[in-house]
């Protein structure tokens, strides 16, 4: 089954799953409350799910899906890979996890992969999980170093003041002259995912605002100041 609140591209895929071979779609559904309605009429074996949806969303129809039909097996599929979506999707119960830039094999494996009881996430998706439970973990490991770059105190490849690889990599953003906004599009998270890393390097680094973490970015080798052409630690 496919839920998506966007009647072009829900129709999209309902094709697309169509010409996959083993596919049969049994129904498709607007917004939550609908696919809610349907899975309880359907019995699917999967749903495809969409996250930003009205009325009830991709989040919350996937927890009520998978607590009254454990049987049906949760596929999210958004344009969405930041933490703010990711997280709670998979908190939710959902199994598989792909951005709509996924082509048919992906989806394919991905409903095949929750059918056999693996998980069916995107290699994105599973490169973020990695990063993510790397910095929980205090395992993640330094930006790489060019040639000639000097590293920062505490060690070969090792980043100053406890800051993770993800936290310097937005601090390099922010001594580029980048808003929040532009930061989150570049990284492709949510900015208040941006604003939680800005948050944790200030409190680490001890600086009070943009202008001493950007002096703060220049003295460490985090970024480079204007008209250094020198390699910068994190790039």
């Amino acid at each position: 089954m496919v839920v998506d609140d966007q009647t072009v591209v829900r129709e999209g895929i309902v094709m697309l799953l169509g010409l996959l071979p083993g596919i049969e779609v049994v129904g498709a559904a607007g917004d939550g409350e609908e696919a809610l309605r349907l899975v309880a009429e359907l019995a699917p074996d999967v749903v495809l799910m969409d996250l930003r949806m009205p009325r009830c969303d991709g989040v919350e129809a996937t927890r009520r899906v998978r607590a009254a039909h454990p049987d049906t097996q949760v596929v999210v599929l958004t344009t969405y890979a930041d933490d703010d979506s990711l997280f709670p999707a998979l908190r939710a119960g959902a199994r598989g996890y792909l951005t709509k830039d996924a082509d048919a094999d992906e989806i394919l494996r991905a409903v095949q992969d929750v059918m056999s009881g693996d998980a069916g996430l995107s290699p994105k998706v599973q490169r973020l999980l990695l990063e993510r439970l790397a910095e929980r973990d205090g395992l993640a490991p330094a930006a790489p170093r060019p040639p000639g770059a000097v590293p920062p105190p505490g060690g070969p490849g090792a980043l100053p003041d406890g800051l993770t690889p993800r936290e310097a990599e937005v601090l390099a953003l922010v001594a580029e002259g980048f808003s929040n906004a532009e930061i989150a599009r570049s990284l492709h998270v949510a900015p208040a995912t941006v604003k939680t890393h800005i948050n944790n390097l200030f409190a680490k680094t001890g600086v009070r605002d943009r202008a001493q973490a950007v002096r703060y970015a220049y003295r460490h080798g985090i970024a480079r100041p204007p008209g250094d052409t020198s390699a910068a630690f994190v790039t």
